[in-house]
């Protein structure tokens, strides 16, 4: 049985350990980035998109639309910062558009 701690430890620290002693970060990070590329792109760009996958520091984005796909390709650079800016740290500094 684990022993308990006299300390007192806010939820918050306690996530952050269990986050950390279990080396869950990588995994929540691609399910955040998922939610911010819907959040930050809209409901409309969402339509098209059909798979969502960060791989070490490159997003990869799978769209129906061939013609937005090269619509989003002028703007990449906007795209990584935008979504880095709400995720609060960079974790994107590539994105492939598919």
């Amino acid at each position: 049985m684990a022993k308990r701690h006299r300390e007192h430890q806010s939820l918050e620290e306690v996530l952050k350990n269990f986050v950390s002693d279990n080396r869950l970060q990588k995994g929540l990070d691609k399910v955040a980035v998922r939610d911010v590329w819907e959040a930050v792109m809209g409901p409309a760009i969402m339509k098209y998109t059909n798979n969502i996958k960060l791989e070490r520091e490159t997003l990869y984005i799978e769209l129906t639309s061939s013609v937005l796909r090269e619509e989003l390709s002028y703007g990449k650079e906007k795209i990584i910062n935008n979504l880095n800016e709400e995720l609060g740290k960079i974790l994107i500094k590539k994105l492939v558009l598919r």
